[in-house]
């Protein structure tokens, strides 16, 4: 474990973020489920592509043209590798997880649901993997079908089987939860969904930062993520998709780029990707994804991983000691996430108290509200953890929660 601390430092000094006081006290970052911070070799990747290669993609007759191209599509090779798909041209440039899962219901949706067709989603979902699908019903008179979870945040597999039926077009599931931590069983899922002709889409917005993502694998037919989950910028994302599947859907959006030919009579579309990439894109963010993936790279994700387990047991095994503390999604496998409750106290107070020792977290509903609702809680408080997060800020948060219990109760 000491190597590990050791090592745990050096990353630590790779984000220039980090090192800050807040109110006073040295800044414990602990909002990684809302964004996580950017290593100096993304901030540098930023900074050479606007001081050296500012400028479109694909249009350009000259040599910044052709380098910020290079670096453009680059980036998307180095995406399809991060989640080894089979062609680059499946990586489809977003600007996150949300309009990842908009793109797929807008032009999948609409052109294979009809009027009594089923979707599948869990009551846990991000309100991003609920809404756009509650959009697409309406529209196109098909039905929104929650699969049970339970109120430690489990999925009800059982239930889950039982639904499935011919009805049944299209389930979307949340890979990990924001709220809870919960690790669903995507596999099964999977499997399960094909075995009666149903396509799947996974949100992978809050799994990409913890563990290798294999889509050819998991034989799944979309999965989404975004860029500042997993320490790359903001407005940036991808879209996985088949590419049979993508191929046959129309596009998203149009204007420049995702047009072959134009004319008063007729447009013609672009071959995948670019189909659905109309406009300028977030040419930069994909650079910058690029690199943090780059980052990700250089570092032994296995052995973070189980310092993020760590990281949890050591909140819970907090909890318990400082008693009057209720954990909020009490799955067996969770990433790190720790969602709870202070007895008597509202979550806003909670998380105030904390930022004035310098500990940022995250309060309310965390766009699950459903999930909230059916527990009968307004929010809670969540502590979500990465690997440049130590033990020692671990039990800073319970001194700080210690403190809060005085003040509050």
């Amino acid at each position: 474990m000491t190597s590990l601390i050791a090592d745990i430092e050096q990353i630590r000094a790779d984000f220039p973020a980090l090192n800050q006081h807040v109110n006073g006290k040295p800044l414990i970052y602990l909002d990684n489920g809302a964004t996580t911070h950017k290593p100096q070799a993304v901030i540098d990747a930023l900074s050479y592509y606007y001081q050296h290669d500012n400028s479109n993609v694909h249009r350009g007759a000259h040599t910044l043209s052709d380098r910020a191209t290079a670096r453009f599509e680059n980036a998307r090779r180095t995406v399809q590798q991060f989640l080894n798909a089979a062609h680059a041209e499946e990586i489809v440039w977003t600007r996150g997880t949300t309009e990842g899962i908009n793109l797929v219901a807008s032009t999948w949706g609409r052109a294979n649901l009809q009027q009594g067709d089923q979707i599948l989603i869990s009551a846990m979902e991000h309100h991003s993997n609920i809404v756009p699908w509650q959009m697409l019903c309406e529209q196109q008179g098909a039905e929104l079908v929650v699969i049970p979870v339970s109120n430690e945040g489990v999925l009800d597999l059982d239930a889950f089987d039982a639904l499935l039926n011919e009805r049944v077009k299209l389930v979307s599931l949340i890979h990990v939860s924001n709220a809870l931590g919960t690790i669903n069983p995507i596999e099964h899922v999977i499997n399960k969904a094909h075995a009666i002709g149903a396509k799947v889409l996974i949100d992978g917005a809050q799994s990409v930062a913890h563990w290798a993502i294999d889509v050819q694998a998991l034989d799944v037919d979309f999965f989404v993520f975004s860029g500042h989950k997993l320490f790359a910028p903001t407005g940036i994302g991808a879209l996985y998709g088949k590419a049979e599947l993508l191929n046959a859907m129309p596009p998203y959006q149009g204007g420049g780029e995702m047009i072959e030919h134009v004319s008063f009579s007729k447009t013609t579309y672009n071959v995948l990707p670019y189909k659905f990439e109309a406009g300028t894109p977030n040419i930069a963010g994909a650079i910058g994804l690029a690199a943090a993936i780059d980052y990700l790279a250089t570092l032994d994700r296995v052995a973070l991983a189980k310092h993020e387990d760590a990281l949890l047991q050591r909140c819970q095994q907090a909890a318990s000691a400082l008693g009057g503390i209720r954990e909020i999604g009490q799955a067996a496998h969770k990433a790190s996430i720790f969602g709870f409750l202070l007895d008597g106290a509202h979550p806003a107070d909670v998380g105030t108290l904390l930022d004035q020792q310098g500990i940022a977290v995250r309060t309310g509903h965390h766009c699950a509200m459903p999930i909230m609702a059916q527990m009968g809680i307004p929010g809670s408080v969540r502590a979500s953890l990465t690997f440049y997060n130590t033990l020692a800020e671990v039990d800073a948060l319970f001194v700080g929660l210690e403190k809060a219990k005085l003040f509050l109760l």
